[in-house]
C-alpha cells in the first residue's frame, strides 16, 4: 500500500509530536476542534511545549497540495478527505464517577467514518480497555462510512507512550507497540511507524493485546506508587523519614524505585479505571487495582491534614494563616495540569480556613482559572508565609530566594522530598 497522505485527529500532547514526525516523511494533515490551538500551531508555536518551535516551523508547509511532505494543521475536517491513513489521538478521560468517558473517541470515530474511503486504515492511539476498539469504535466507523470492516477498510491500535515534559524520552526514542485487524493491516501499520520511530516497534499479535499492554503499564505504576504512599502514612505514624527508608531499601539491586506523592495526570490517575471497568463488567471485582487508585486519590486530603497538623503544633491561632504552594501541574517541568491533584489539596486547605497562594511559572493562569476557578501566580508573590508546600519539583524552584518569603519560624511541607535545608522544621 502506497501512503500518500496521513490524517491525524487531535493535536494535543500525543497528536502534535506524531504529526510533526510524520510530516518529515509524508504529507500530513492534523485536525483539531480547537481553532485557537490550530491558529497558534500555524504560527509555529506549541503551547504544550512538547514540540520545539523550530521543529514545528521546519515541518509546516504553506502549499500543501503541491508538496510531497510536510505538516499542515487545520480545523476544517473536509481537508482530511482522501487520506490513506487516519490516526486518532483524542483524550480518553473518566467522568465524575470514574467511569470511562468514550465521548471524545466516539465523536472522532464518527468524524473519520464520514470521510472514510475504501482501503483506508484507521489507527487508534488513545488508551482504552481491551476490546474497546473493536466493540465501540469499529461499529461507528462502519455505520458512518457504509463500508465493511476488514473488507473495505482496516483498523489498528498503537498506544501512545508520550511522557509530557520529558525531553530525553521523546516520541522517536520510545519503542512503539503496533497492531492491526488482520495480517495485511498489521504489517502496513508496523512499517509506517517503523519509518519514524528510531527505537523500533513491537508488533503485537492482536489489537486486544496491544490495548491490554497499554492499560497495564500505567496501572502497574499506579499500584506501585500506592504502595509507597501507604508506606509514607505508616512511617509517619512511626516518626520515620520515608525518603530515608526508600533510600536504604534502594541499595538492593532489584528494589523498585518509586516515590510517594500526589498522583494526577491523564494516564496514571485515569487508566486503571478503564481496566477496572471492563473487569467489573465481566463479573470480576478488581481489588488491588481499585484499592491502589483510591489510596492515591486520598493523598490530597491526607497531605492537607498533615499540613494542618504541622501548623497547629507550632501556632494555636491557625485561622487565616498564609500558605504558599509551589507548583500545581501534575508533574514537574511541563505546563500540563490535567487531572492535577495539587488543586484538590489546595481546596482542602481552604476548607480548613487557610489563605492559600499558588506559584507556578509553567501554568497558563487564565486557562487554569477558567477550569478550576482559582488564580495561579506566574511570578513569586511578594509577601511572607507561615508555611510553604513544595508540591511539584519544577527545576526553576531551585533558584528561589526563600529569604524573601519566610519569617522566623516559617515551616515547609516537602511533598517531593527535594528540599533539605529550608527551615528549622520540615517534613
Amino acid at each position: 500500500m502506497k501512503i500518500n497522505k496521513i490524517g491525524i485527529i487531535g493535536l494535543g500532547y500525543v497528536g502534535l509530536p506524531l504529526a510533526v514526525e510524520f510530516g518529515r516523511k509524508y504529507k500530513t494533515l492534523g485536525y483539531d476542534i480547537n481553532s485557537e490551538r490550530v491558529k497558534s500551531l500555524k504560527k509555529g508555536h506549541d503551547s504544550t511545549l512538547e514540540v520545539e518551535d523550530n521543529d514545528l516551523k521546519s515541518t509546516l508547509i504553506n502549499n500543501f497540495e503541491s508538496s510531497l511532505l510536510g505538516f499542515k494543521p487545520t480545523s476544517n475536517l473536509s481537508e482530511l478527505k482522501n487520506c490513506d491513513i487516519y490516526i486518532i489521538t483524542v483524550p480518553t478521560p473518566v467522568d465524575k464517577n470514574n467511569k470511562p468517558d468514550f465521548q471524545p473517541l466516539r465523536s472522532a470515530s464518527k468524524m473519520v467514518g464520514k470521510i472514510l474511503s475504501k482501503n483506508n486504515i484507521v489507527v487508534y492511539e488513545s488508551t482504552v480497555y481491551p476490546g474497546a476498539t473493536e466493540e465501540i469504535c469499529i461499529p461507528i466507523l462502519e455505520d458512518n462510512s457504509h463500508l465493511e470492516f476488514n473488507k473495505d477498510f482496516y483498523v489498528g491500535y498503537s498506544p501512545e507512550r508520550i511522557n509530557p515534559g520529558d525531553k530525553t524520552r521523546t516520541l522517536t526514542k520510545i519503542l512503539k507497540i503496533t497492531s492491526g485487524s488482520n495480517k495485511y493491516s498489521a504489517l502496513i501499520i508496523d512499517k509506517l511507524y517503523s519509518s519514524i520511530i528510531d527505537a523500533g516497534t513491537y508488533l503485537a499479535p492482536s489489537i486486544k493485546i496491544a490495548e491490554a499492554a497499554k492499560v497495564i503499564e500505567n496501572s502497574q505504576r499506579d499500584i506501585n506508587i500506592a504502595f509507597v504512599n501507604e508506606l509514607a502514612k505508616i512511617f509517619n505514624l512511626l516518626n520515620i523519614d520515608t525518603n530515608e527508608v526508600l533510600k536504604a531499601a534502594g541499595t538492593k539491586w532489584n528494589f523498585l524505585n518509586f516515590k510517594p506523592g500526589l498522583v494526577g495526570g491523564h494516564c496514571i490517575g485515569v487508566d486503571p479505571f478503564y481496566l477496572a471497568d471492563i473487569a467489573i463488567n465481566k463479573g470480576y471485582e478488581p481489588e488491588i487495582i481499585l484499592s491502589g487508585r483510591y489510596l492515591n486519590d486520598s493523598m490530597s486530603q491526607y497531605v492537607a491534614e498533615q499540613i494542618d497538623s504541622l501548623i497547629k503544633k507550632s501556632d494555636t491561632n491557625v485561622n487565616n494563616l498564609d500558605i504558599l504552594v509551589l507548583g500545581v501541574t501534575f508533574k514537574e517541568n511541563c505546563p500540563d495540569f490535567r487531572n492535577t491533584k495539587v488543586i484538590n489539596m489546595v481546596n482542602y486547605l481552604i476548607k480548613l480556613r487557610y489563605n492559600v497562594d499558588v506559584y507556578d511559572p509553567w501554568v497558563d493562569s487564565e486557562k487554569f482559572k477558567s477550569i478550576y476557578n482559582f488564580e495561579v501566580f506566574n511570578s513569586m508573590p511578594s509577601k511572607k508565609y507561615k508555611l510553604v508546600v513544595h508540591a511539584v519539583s519544577h527545576k526553576i524552584f531551585e533558584q528561589i530566594n526563600y529569604k524573601k518569603i519566610k519569617n522566623q519560624g516559617t515551616l515547609i511541607y516537602d511533598v517531593k522530598g527535594k528540599i533539605n535545608d529550608f527551615s528549622d522544621q520540615s517534613l
